[in-house]
């Protein structure tokens, strides 16, 4: 099979979802329903729905679970050539709680020791995805394991080498990671290393120690990034390089059905106006759009639009053209 050319390259855990099919505490949940997770994989189904080539890295164990996000991944147009079976680990998994009125929903994770947590250099390809345009990662995959860290900083390096653009979510994951102190100083540095950085208004608190969207942008402008946009929730998101700034206003949405996903709806709607050469503005506004839509939805990417869906909602600038329910 003859190498295929990408748009966009992303890394990290590809795991499998079960959410409670009742509104009960997770300890008396009798039926759940089978999805699928991970940031950066939300990140890739976004862009493979609006038409971006994307490859995907990760590893699955040689189980049911891995054989099910394998399917997943491929029938969602993923190239999924770097998803590597491990016979030796397990797929990750975890558990979502049905949540009532829009309330953050109870999840936990089991991850330690699995598959994906394996991944290192050795899994990188060859030649290192000729063409490609954009690196996205977060700051799930360094949290994982030494090898997961080191692979993230040399797919980082390799990236501004190429020339390519790298997106950065810091998405915070502090019960992964050893201590709060080793969490900031690796998601800074890879920070330090990306174009575009996306931090969320408190995770910009705890990572630059300051308050206001605008001296957390330019903790970061300092640092290197040509634009960041701080997420602020119902009231949208902050953009700022070094010589324009604003705020891309939020989406009204008239009923939160569950908010897991909505970061990786706005990096999906970033990254999909970034590559099209959309303003900063409109890439802001893009992803408040994107992020609302996927809040009306139970499963973490089954609020990502497609092409036409996007078309049908957002006007030429970005913003959106209706309310989300």
């Amino acid at each position: 099979m003859a190498e295929r050319t990408v748009d966009v390259i992303t890394a990290g855990e590809a795991m499998a979802l079960f959410m409670a099919a009742e509104a009960t505490p997770l300890a008396d949940v009798r039926a759940f329903q089978r999805a699928t997770a991970g940031a950066e994989l939300n990140v890739a189904v976004g862009l493979a729905r609006l038409g971006f080539r994307v490859a995907y890295l990760s590893a699955v164990g040689d189980d049911s679970l891995g054989r099910h996000l394998l399917d997943f991944i491929a029938s969602q147009g993923i190239d999924p050539r770097h998803v590597r079976i491990d016979a030796g680990h397990p797929t990750g998994f975890m558990l979502k709680a049905l949540a009532a009125g829009g309330a953050d929903p109870q999840v936990e994770y089991y991850r330690r020791g699995s598959a994906a947590s394996r991944l290192s250099l050795a899994d990188l390809p060859p030649d290192d995805w000729p063409g490609a345009r954009l690196l996205h990662l977060t700051g799930i995959l360094p949290a994982l394991s030494d090898s997961c860290r080191e692979l993230a900083r040399t797919m980082a390096w390799r990236a501004r080498a190429a020339g390519r653009l790298v997106t950065f979510d810091p998405n915070l994951r502090p019960r992964l990671w050893a201590s709060q102190a080793a969490m900031v100083a690796t998601v800074n540095e890879l920070a330090a290393m990306a174009d575009v950085v996306l931090p969320g208004l408190a995770e910009g608190r705890l990572l630059t120690g300051r308050e206001t969207p605008e001296d957390i942008a330019a903790f970061y402008l300092a640092r290197g990034a040509s634009l960041v946009i701080v997420k602020l929730g119902a009231a949208g998101a902050y953009y700022a390089t070094v010589t324009e700034s604003g705020v891309a206003a939020g989406v009204p949405v008239t009923h939160v059905v569950d908010t897991v996903g909505a970061g990786d709806g706005f990096a999906t709607g970033v990254i999909s106006a970034l590559l099209e050469g959309l303003t900063p503005a409109a890439a802001a506004a893009r992803g408040n759009a994107i992020g609302a839509r996927v809040l009306g939805f139970r499963g973490d990417c089954d609020g990502l639009p497609t092409r036409a869906e996007l078309e049908r909602e957002l006007a030429p600038d970005g913003t959106t053209t209706r309310r989300h329910a």
